[in-house]
């Protein structure tokens, strides 16, 4: 199959993908002939239910190799502020752009990497939504009731020093056997996540668009069918 090279901007692609399903997406990667491809595996799940589109802004952490502290109480408290100074720091936290969804490759470690303050942090500076193959989310009740969509493996509950430690950013990484790449096209909804790779995501918006269509009006028909109302969903 030849490669379909993206030719719009940021912004026409986030209007491109804005009103698609991950079910749509699903479909238009396969009528590109990517069956194998961009589906997150079911074991990412989301906090709540709710539908986000965004472009892929990429960081690594590792776990921590220690040697732990055995500082305690104010000098661990001091102790704390060096390791977030210094070993668990979130470099990529400088470069968040309106849409940008923040896909962190955490290694699978539990840890509540974000939390219901840096979450708010990241959204005043345009963050969408959140992907971890970790725990990578703790203060879940402010969270939800923040409305800071994440999708992870599992919810954590402790902080992040001596557990784990920033690597990089900007790079490709794998989260549930999908690679994902800076400025790939992130679209998760009560479905899962699926990722699209910013080379092909034209094309496989155009026929996201056209199962999308079918799927209005035939259900569109069956709702004046059964004498319901019309919403959102087949208009």
């Amino acid at each position: 199959m030849a490669k379909v090279e993206n030719k719009v901007s940021r912004q026409e692609l986030l209007e491109l993908y804005d009103d698609l399903r991950v079910t749509d997406v699903r479909d238009g990667l396969d009528w590109v002939g990517l069956h194998g491809y961009g589906t997150v595996h079911h074991e990412i799940k989301p906090l709540f239910r709710t539908k986000v589109v965004g472009i892929a802004r990429t960081a690594r952490y590792l776990p921590f190799e220690g040697p732990m502290t055995t500082k305690t109480g104010d000098e661990y408290t001091e102790w704390v502020k060096w390791y977030y100074g210094n070993v668990c720091t979130d470099d990529w936290n400088h470069d968040i752009e309106e849409g940008d969804f923040i896909c962190m490759d955490v290694a699978g470690v539990d840890v509540g990497i974000l939390g219901s303050n840096n979450t708010l942090d990241h959204k005043a500076k345009g963050a969408r939504g959140y992907l971890t193959n970790g725990g990578g989310i703790r203060d879940t009740d402010e969270v939800i009731l923040q409305g800071i969509p994440v999708w992870s493996k599992f919810i954590s509950q402790g902080m992040d020093q001596g557990r784990i430690r920033y690597y990089e950013k900007d790079i490709p990484i794998a989260i549930g056997g999908v690679a994902i790449y800076p400025g790939d096209v992130v679209v998760a909804d009560g479905d899962g996540v699926v990722v699209v790779p910013q080379k092909y995501a034209v094309e496989v918006a155009k026929y996201a668009h056209q199962e999308l269509s079918g799927d209005k009006q035939g259900r569109r028909k069956l709702y004046e069918k059964l004498g319901w109302e019309l919403d959102d969903t087949v208009r």
